[in-house]
């Protein structure tokens, strides 16, 4: 599929060659990753950051977020929890928050390869390339560093660099793949500015990083932000927009073009559908979900955005919920790490 025809696909509107495209999709996704959905369990384990992000409901200049950082005993329990949920990931994210200490991070990770069969996944920003080598060497086995939008204006709206940096999470991307990690990335959907032609480029850009996990989700502002408090652009013909069938085309097409990849169907989807969102992004190539095991008492304030779903279920619940609507549209939950596996390794065996 070339850019060409990408861009054709994100300005689809008849129905029935969306149905097309869903069906596609799916079938690719079945063909390459399987039927099973992978539960990757959600820390969020710290929401301090020292970032100004346009959108983001944690950037540093925030005065009314309540921070927390948890424990590290509390960290653990939640990976054990996983590993009693059947789970064969956990995803520790956080803000970018230098407080959170290298060698900490590292020897919670050790702990988790120590005492867990799981797979750990990191997404913490962008941090120096000596702190990203200390993980992968203490265990980690995936890095999830999205970069929104290829386009560097548009970048530069929503990431500002720190004061005497800049940003360059390309070469981040470049840098976690030669130290041996999984390597994650993705794009918002419906950025202030942004225009069908850099979208399509960006997913173009997946195929050229050749990325293992692929996250898509749509743009949701935070009221306390920069953006959250300007309209819209008023070229609507030029704009993507930030809603649900976006999404849709972006997951599938995403698919299409890296058809190996983990692809989430996110809560941030299932924020803008809370009765079918999850479902419709499986159904549309997806093949990941990601259930959220922090403690009750944190979700509240780990707030990126506002209305966000399941912030006040428990983990177990969240558990239950997923695998009833995996169950729902007749697939299984997976069992394992469920890294990617790359084809060629598979004709190999």
């Amino acid at each position: 599929m070339t850019k060409d025809e990408i861009l054709g696909w994100l300005k689809e509107t008849d129905e029935q060659r969306l149905e097309a495209l869903w069906a596609r999709a799916d079938a690719t996704r079945e063909a390459h990753v399987g039927v099973w959905v992978h539960l990757r369990g959600l820390i969020e384990m710290s929401n301090h950051c020292v970032r100004q992000c346009g959108y983001c409901g944690l950037h540093v200049g925030n005065k009314d977020v309540e921070r927390y950082r948890m424990t590290d005993e509390e960290v653990i329990a939640c990976a054990h929890d996983a590993v009693g949920y059947q789970y064969g990931t956990v995803v520790i994210q956080t803000g970018e928050d230098y407080g959170l200490k290298a060698e900490r991070i590292a020897d919670l990770v050790r702990r988790i390869k120590a005492e867990t069969p799981l797979a750990v996944t990191l997404s913490m920003g962008e941090r120096p390339d000596e702190d990203l080598e200390l993980w992968r060497d203490a265990g980690a086995d995936r890095y999830l560093l999205r970069f929104e939008t290829s386009n560097p204006d548009l970048y530069d709206l929503i990431h500002p660099s720190l004061p005497g940096g800049t940003s360059d999470r390309f070469a981040i991307l470049g840098h976690l793949r030669e130290l041996g990690y999984e390597v994650g990335s993705g794009v918002m959907v419906g950025i202030p500015g942004q225009t069908f032609d850099m979208l399509a480029g960006d997913i173009d850009r997946f195929r050229e990083l050749d990325l293992d996990m692929i996250g898509c989700g749509p743009y949701i502002s935070h009221p306390d932000t920069a953006l959250g408090k300007t309209a819209q652009p008023a070229e609507a013909d030029a704009q993507v927009p930030a809603d649900e069938m976006m999404v849709y085309k972006v997951v599938a097409l995403t698919r299409l073009v890296c058809p190996e990849a983990n692809i989430p169907s996110t809560t941030a989807l299932a924020t803008l559908n809370k009765a079918s969102g999850r479902e419709k992004g499986l159904r549309r190539g997806a093949n990941v979900v990601m259930p959220n095991l922090t403690p009750t008492k944190y979700r509240a304030m780990y707030e990126i955005y506002p209305s966000k779903v399941c912030i006040d279920e428990s983990s177990n619940d969240c558990r239950f919920c997923m695998h009833r609507r995996i169950s729902s549209i007749g697939r299984d939950v997976g069992q394992g790490q469920g890294g990617r596996e790359r084809r060629a390794e598979k004709l190999r065996c």
